[in-house]
């Protein structure tokens, strides 16, 4: 840890920006730079990466920046401003990569049972983008599954999550005997086997759909490319070059 990082500066500064900016006008800038379902008429091509600088509130914010500072600090110093800043949006945009993938499947599991039952597609689409939804489509298939395609369909995505998930693995690559402690269990935990438990737990939510408000699979995204780089680059010895 220690002081702040060149890109962790920047990345904080720019976060914090943006965190005031929404406090300050709101709605707006959500619908611009959150990440919509591609089907939504809210989704534009950048939100897959302004999402990330992106929050929902006090408490969201001040753990991703802890996070990034806490746990990419280290990383930094040993890569690079460069080489960090290449993982870290790699990692978000493998984030969104899944968390859109996942959603994908909710949002046409639901639908496909609906167009089977003689619902036109159209219909869902225009129902589900007024905010709405027609109770007869409980009827159809199970609540669980119409409420998991409106969510897909309109809560957007937000935070930096997704990419912190990978400089977690990372600093669990690096520093694999650092010991680390959750909030809610303080106990000491080395990281080669706290960040697997953290990631385990967002799996177990996410296909599970637990109603929680987290994008598990965008943590997962961002843990799995985290991995694969870690993986080449150990591999390749790459971990050892620098990006200044």
């Amino acid at each position: 840890m220690g002081r702040l990082t060149e890109a962790i500066k920047h990345l904080i500064i720019i976060n914090v920006i943006f965190f005031i900016a929404t406090q300050l006008y709101g709605d707006q800038l959500y619908l611009w730079f959150s990440l919509y379902f591609p089907e939504n008429e809210n989704f534009q091509l950048w939100q897959v990466v302004s999402h990330m600088f992106m929050h929902g509130g006090l408490m969201h914010i001040a753990f991703n920046m802890y996070g990034l500072w806490a746990f990419g600090s280290p990383l930094e110093r040993a890569w690079g401003k460069n080489k960090f800043l290449f993982f870290y949006f790699s990692a978000g945009l493998g984030a969104a990569a899944l968390h859109l993938a996942s959603n994908y499947y909710f949002f046409n599991d639901g639908l496909t049972a609906l167009v089977e039952a003689g619902v036109s597609k159209n219909e869902v689409l225009d129902i589900i983008s007024r905010g709405k939804y027609s109770p007869d489509w409980y009827n159809i298939t199970s609540q669980s599954s119409v409420d998991s395609m409106i969510a897909a369909f309109s809560t957007p995505a937000v935070g930096a999550s997704g990419a912190v998930y990978g400089v977690l693995v990372a600093f669990a690559f690096m520093y694999p005997n650092a010991e680390l402690m959750m909030i809610f269990l303080p106990i000491p935990i080395k990281a080669k086997y706290f960040v697997p438990l953290i990631i385990l737990g967002d799996l177990i939510f996410g296909v599970t759909n637990t109603g929680t408000g987290i994008a598990h699979f965008a943590h997962i995204g961002g843990a799995l490319v985290g991995f694969i780089m870690m993986w080449y680059w150990k591999k390749n010895q790459f971990n050892k070059n620098r990006w200044n």
